[in-house]
């Protein structure tokens, strides 16, 4: 007996991924249409639809997907080399634009213009990281560094490290914050 696979031909235009994402935009695209767009075909054994959401079950959605490895990918039955490559500069793609800062000098104003700017970088870190800001006499940034990292659950820090920091870049002050990887808190970071 001769099974078929469900191709995108079979597929109403309307309800193609492509067509959708033309028609209504990318935020209206689910995850799986997403993934299905980035891999462009299935095999012929399984069709594109079937091969994103084997992705999506192996990492559980996208929960783990952000971590992924090219083994790990091409582990998954229907994704070679190629398609893992693709997938894996997509999510490096979404971790730089998540962790861009634009170009000029970033003032501070607030505690949450601090958390916002090392937010992205450190959300998703396995590790504590201590890291401070250090700031010129306008609130600027002028200097950011990763002053130790410890680990799951602990950071130790000499205060001696953070201020010769300091007084090298002639900060006029500094902001220090660490995550929390256990989830603690409730924004993943504490200035």
């Amino acid at each position: 007996m001769k099974t078929s696979v469900l191709t995108m031909k079979s597929v109403p235009k309307e309800d193609r991924p492509r067509e959708r994402l033309l028609k209504h935009g990318a935020s209206h695209l689910s995850n799986q249409e997403i993934l299905s767009i980035l891999i462009g075909s299935g095999t012929k054994q399984d069709s594109v639809n079937v091969l994103s959401n084997r992705i999506l079950m192996h990492f559980e959605g996208m929960k783990l997907l952000r971590d992924a490895t090219i083994e790990e990918l091409i582990a998954i039955k229907g994704i070679g080399t190629a398609k893992g490559l693709i997938i894996l500069a997509a999510i490096e793609l979404g971790k730089r634009l998540n962790a861009y800062k634009p170009d000029g000098p970033y003032v501070i104003r607030s505690p949450e213009d601090g958390a916002n700017y090392v937010m992205e970088e450190m959300r998703y870190l396995s590790q504590e990281h201590f890291v401070v800001l250090f700031l010129n006499t306008k609130n600027q940034i002028i200097h950011y560094q990763t002053v130790f990292i410890g680990s799951l659950n602990a950071s130790i820090v000499h205060p001696r490290e953070v201020f010769k920091e300091a007084v090298k870049r002639s900060a006029a002050s500094l902001i220090v914050a660490h995550n929390h990887p256990s989830g603690v808190r409730l924004q993943g970071v504490s200035i």
